[in-house]
């Protein structure tokens, strides 16, 4: 299964873009130049996340998580959390979600 999510030249270089993505959301951005998805939920209780100051912040209780690998930073998230990174591949001009066999 493939979707695409968002175009290349439409994903900023810094910060994100909310995607709708199957009834949720999704977070699309570039770490280290590349283009990447994550779910737009915390790992603490499955709040929203925003994009600040290159990292990502529950505004609901703080947590905040690295952009480069969606590893939990600091707050009530549990130690050794990650964020939830989408299978993803630049095909053409765009960044598709990929699921299962080609």
């Amino acid at each position: 299964m493939q979707h695409e999510l968002a175009k290349l030249a439409d994903i900023p270089e810094t910060g994100s873009i909310l995607i709708p993505f199957f009834g949720r959301e999704v977070h699309v951005f570039r770490a280290g130049g590349e283009p990447r998805a994550v779910a737009n939920a915390c790992t603490h209780i499955g709040g929203p996340l925003e994009c600040r100051d290159g990292k990502f912040i529950c505004p609901w209780h703080g947590a905040t998580f690295s952009m480069e690998d969606g590893a939990r930073l600091d707050g009530p998230a549990p130690a050794g959390s990650r964020l939830m990174r989408l299978p993803t591949r630049v095909i053409d001009d765009a960044l598709v979600y990929v699921w299962g066999r080609d």
